[in-house]
């Protein structure tokens, strides 16, 4: 996929992040160029969701983002929380009317959105009465709708299984430039993403084409025992 003009290539040089006195990452040197599909792998509190952090931080403008929970807003329809996406580039009159009185147009484009993750049919539907899995494809539908050229996920089809993680992860792929995704299944890793960043500890450890890795030898970096 050729580079959008103006998309910005994300770089981090020896950054650090800490909580509470707690160092969580150190000396991360990351450069992400458009284009690029990124897997973040790593064991649990190896700092994974905390570098997809700065990587927002950075580029907040140009990102859409799916967090670890679907964060939805499990009062509202399903269109209004897809809709989401786009209100910082609406009026803020449109907005208010679309709470109460969504535009045909609209209801269309998030419809047209939500079929992408097969969840059409559920375009009036509180989210809170969703299933997990389906919660979790709406936070990606509010991603696609969302539209910014660089995507991060975090963890963004733990809830589906292997055959609808492919389909939902290739669809984000098709709709954005780059990806940057924090992931627990390594078989999704090396088959959508095209490089493979792996933390230990707050650090990167590895970082290289995902050709560069076998599966049995990933998985052995990223079990908790590994």
């Amino acid at each position: 996929m050729s580079a959008r003009v103006g998309t910005p290539t994300i770089r981090l040089a020896d950054a650090h992040a800490a909580y509470g006195g707690h160092t969580v990452l150190s000396g991360i040197d990351l450069t992400i160029r458009p284009g690029e599909r990124v897997a973040l792998l790593g064991r649990s509190g190896a700092g994974k969701s905390t570098l997809l952090g700065l990587i927002h931080a950075q580029v907040r403008g140009q990102a859409a983002l799916v967090p670890q929970a679907a964060a939805l807003v499990r009062t509202l329809s399903v269109f209004h929380n897809v809709y989401m996406g786009r209100l910082d580039r609406r009026s803020t009159w449109h907005n208010l009317r679309t709470l109460v009185w969504p535009a045909r147009a609209d209801r269309d484009a998030v419809r047209r959105v939500l079929a992408q993750v097969d969840l059409a049919e559920k375009l009036t539907a509180r989210a809170g009465e969703l299933s997990g899995g389906q919660q979790q494809r709406v936070s990606v539908a509010r991603a696609l709708y969302d539209g910014r050229p660089i995507l991060i996920g975090d963890e963004p089809v733990s809830a589906l299984d292997r055959a609808q993680g492919r389909a939902v992860l290739e669809t984000l792929a098709g709709t954005h430039e780059t990806l940057v995704l924090a992931l627990h299944d390594v078989g999704l890793a090396l088959s959508v993403c095209d490089r493979v960043v792996v933390l230990e500890g707050g650090r990167i450890i590895r970082d290289a084409s995902a050709r560069s890795f076998d599966a049995a030898t990933l998985a052995a970096l990223y079990a908790p025992n590994g």
